[in-house]
């Protein structure tokens, strides 16, 4: 059975690059969200195995998407997605309970391992 994921991130480009990684390795693709407040929303309805978050998008970002999902859903599996030099925000992901992060431009056997990782 393939694993159910959540892409989030306020790029469209950037949503199709993980989605395109991930259908090609097996994973189906349920949903896409373009900011946090519609992560938290498209999580509960859609119920994904798990959900790549952007960490800066508009509106909410993803570290207050995070948090959002966990205080409901304390078995969420989310692995964070940054730009290089955003160590601080990855830790405060990290605490808030990301199982993992990948950092931008991504690398597709990175995307795959962490995602596999998280799941395991």
């Amino acid at each position: 059975m393939s694993k159910r994921i959540l892409i989030v991130d306020d790029a469209a480009f950037m949503r199709m690059m993980v989605k395109d990684i991930l259908s090609k390795n097996n994973f189906e693709v349920v949903g896409e969200a373009a900011d946090g407040a519609q992560a938290v929303e498209k999580y509960f309805e859609l119920k994904p195995d798990l959900v790549t978050m952007d960490i800066t998008m508009p509106e909410m970002d993803g570290i207050a998407a995070l948090k959002a999902i966990k205080e409901k859903d304390p078995n969420a599996t989310i692995i964070m997605c940054s730009a290089m030099g955003q160590q601080a925000m990855v830790i405060d992901a990290i605490q808030a309970g990301a199982k993992d992060f990948i950092v931008k431009p991504f690398q597709a056997d990175r995307v795959v391992e962490a995602i596999e990782k998280a799941l395991s």
